[in-house]
């Protein structure tokens, strides 16, 4: 099985890109691909630039991605309740070509915030709107307070009980 893996966030200190790599890696006789999605980075999507210069080829590259996996593990990061703009801007431009984004592979659906919270606002939202781009969502954890939680040295949820429900949803993934 192949698992795309990816935050959405281009922040080179990503929490929710350690928390989708820590996910991934519980995935038994899973070949991950760790995306950054800064290897995605467009001029801001509007239709006049669209006019301008056609569908972008980085939007065709990662959707070219989302194809060759079996499975996704998406952590979204939250800015003001919402997709960071880096994600945002992806999405958009990755729409235009083709409406189904998430080409109905099965979805791990992860945030992380360092709240209480843990990117609840922004989980919420993308359970709403991913299914109308193809988002096959099997599953959703959030992990508050993530310096609280996380080990971000060595790189795995430190809360037992937050580490075993991400562990019994990792397990129970089903494509």
């Amino acid at each position: 099985m192949k698992i795309l893996s990816f935050a959405g966030s281009n922040s080179s200190k990503s929490i929710n890109r350690k928390l989708s790599a820590y996910a991934s890696s519980l995935f038994e006789n899973a070949d991950v691909e760790l995306l950054d999605i800064n290897d995605y980075e467009m001029p801001l999507f509007s239709q006049d630039r669209e006019n301008e210069i056609g569908k972008h080829p980085l939007a065709q590259a990662f959707l070219d991605k989302i194809a060759s996996a079996d499975a996704i593990v998406l952590s979204l990061a939250e800015n003001n309740g919402n997709y960071s703009a880096a994600f945002k801007n992806l999405f958009d431009w990755c729409s235009r070509i083709q409406k189904e984004v998430f080409q109905n592979k099965p979805m791990l659906l992860l945030a992380t915030s360092p709240g209480q919270r843990g990117g609840k606002s922004v989980l919420e939202i993308a359970e709403s709107n991913l299914p109308r781009y193809g988002g096959n969502i099997k599953a959703v954890f959030s992990l508050p307070s993530f310096y609280e939680n996380f080990d971000t040295d060595a790189i795995r949820v430190t809360n037992q009980e937050l580490d075993a429900n991400l562990r019994d949803i990792v397990s129970g993934f089903a494509i």
